[in-house]
């Protein structure tokens, strides 16, 4: 099993007192010989990760937002790490697919550990205008991203690629630089609608699940994602092909679920006085359900479900700290390595 975590940014942080600051700060010019504290974090952060067992980090991507470009993100903190796979997130409606393609193979030659996309299929209507996307809807997105994937993996695979499609049309296009292994690299997406769950059953390579709506508990969670896996693995196979399943659960370790749990709200509501809404809702509350908070042998043993499942990279939410990702570390993924 693989372990991953979030780069540090506002959009995926919770609970972490540099980000709250790095965000008030991003509307002001920077004393001189300084650096942008969500580089400084992310250094920290993500180099203890890299000594702690980690290996792989998403860098998100929020245009609209206060947060470093996840591309340029990647390139300063990925080409300093030793183990790590920067996996960073990509809007096949905003960037061309030419250009991604070379700069996804610039970061994998720059980075020790490699790199992965994420495909974003979802759309924000107001960041697609302000930065020059078109917005499509339904069907059309999914063939949309099925083409710019095929002339990703067609230039990194090939000398020249060609395309005639409903939305990219290529002759003869090509690259001088090819990636760091003889694969090319993994796409990753999330989906949860059927036409999502086709496109990624055709396309990709790894899907994060989603958490089953109206959970309430650990167990509810469990079935709906056992009930996922299955799913897919039918459509995969459908297309002859077969996916890696990926989540996301929220870890955190203390004396017991209780005192852990509690520690974590406490963090976010400090640290966060107002937290976005959206990201409390739909992302921090279903992970913490996960049945990842509480005793470190106790978390493992959850982990060991997971991976007894068919899931095979549990990319971590958690409060970002290095005594935090240096004890999850020491607590609960190496010794999960060592058994394996």
């Amino acid at each position: 099993m693989q372990f991953g975590i979030y780069a540090p940014i506002p959009m995926a942080t919770v609970g972490s007192p540099e980000i709250a600051a790095s965000h008030k700060d991003a509307l002001f010019s920077l004393p001189s010989g300084s650096r942008d504290l969500q580089l400084e974090h992310s250094l920290d952060l993500l180099m203890a990760a890299d000594r702690s067992g980690f290996d792989l980090c998403l860098f998100a991507e929020r245009h609209l937002g206060s947060d470093l470009s996840a591309w340029l993100l990647a390139g300063a903190v990925g080409s300093r790490l030793e183990n790590i796979r920067a996996l960073v997130a990509i809007h096949p409606g905003l960037l061309d697919p030419v250009l991604t393609a070379k700069m996804a193979v610039s970061l994998d030659r720059m980075c020790k550990g490699g790199m992965a996309l994420n495909i974003v299929n979802g759309w924000f209507d107001q960041e697609f205008e302000m930065f020059g996307g078109r917005i499509l809807r339904g069907e059309d997105r999914y063939k949309r991203a099925t083409e710019f994937i095929a002339i990703l993996r067609g230039l990194w695979e090939n000398d020249k690629f060609s395309i005639d499609g409903d939305f990219f049309k290529l002759r003869d296009a090509h690259l001088l630089l090819k990636p760091r292994h003889a694969t090319a690299p993994e796409i990753f997406s999330v989906s949860a609608g059927d036409e999502g769950r086709d496109f990624i059953a055709r396309t990709c390579d790894w899907w994060f699940i989603n958490y089953p709506k109206d959970a309430e508990t650990t167990d509810d969670v469990l079935r709906g994602i056992e009930e996922a896996i299955g799913d897919m693995r039918r459509r995969a196979s459908h297309e002859g092909r077969a996916i890696r399943f990926a989540m996301n659960p929220f870890v955190a370790i203390g004396d017991d679920e209780v005192t852990a749990f509690d520690a974590t709200i406490d963090r976010v509501l400090k640290f966060d006085p107002e937290p976005d809404a959206r990201k409390l809702k739909r992302r921090m509350l279903p992970a913490l359900k996960a049945g990842c908070v509480g005793k470190p042998a106790d978390v493992r043993a959850q982990l060991k479900r997971f991976g007894d499942m068919g899931l095979e990279l549990i990319l971590c939410k958690m409060i970002p700290s290095v005594e935090n990702i240096e004890a999850i570390g020491q607590q609960v993924l190496l010794p999960l390595k060592k058994e394996h």
